[in-house]
């Protein structure tokens, strides 16, 4: 059984950080291209970031040069570091494990508010 476990939101103030972690078990990690989404309110779901098995990355435009995505695979856990946030930055962020199938974290809140 594969379970994806997100954690590290919380409330930021803008121009804060926050490092989200995402900690996979019951899958061989390092076979997986991982990601990042986010849904803010109202929203569809939208890509963040991701990375592929080899470490190549790509990233929204909206978060280019403040978010950083990487993975460690002796850890079975995918980073996202938030540097710079804004205040639309504030939503749910979900990680997302792609192989032959996808699966999904249960997201973790972020909030970006003075």
């Amino acid at each position: 059984q594969v379970h994806l476990v997100e954690s590290g939101g919380g409330l930021v103030q803008p121009g804060g950080s926050l490092r989200l972690s995402c900690a996979a078990s019951g899958m061989y990690f390092s076979t997986y291209a991982m990601a990042w989404y986010r849904q803010a309110p109202g929203k569809q779901r939208e890509l963040v970031a991701a990375i592929t098995t080899g470490g190549s990355t790509n990233y929204a435009d909206s978060v280019k040069g403040r978010f950083t995505i990487s993975r460690d695979n002796a850890k079975n856990t995918v980073y996202l570091q938030m540097d710079s946030l804004k205040p639309e930055d504030t939503a749910v962020y979900y990680c997302k494990a792609s192989h032959l199938s996808q699966y999904w974290g249960q997201g973790t809140q972020v909030t970006v508010s003075s």
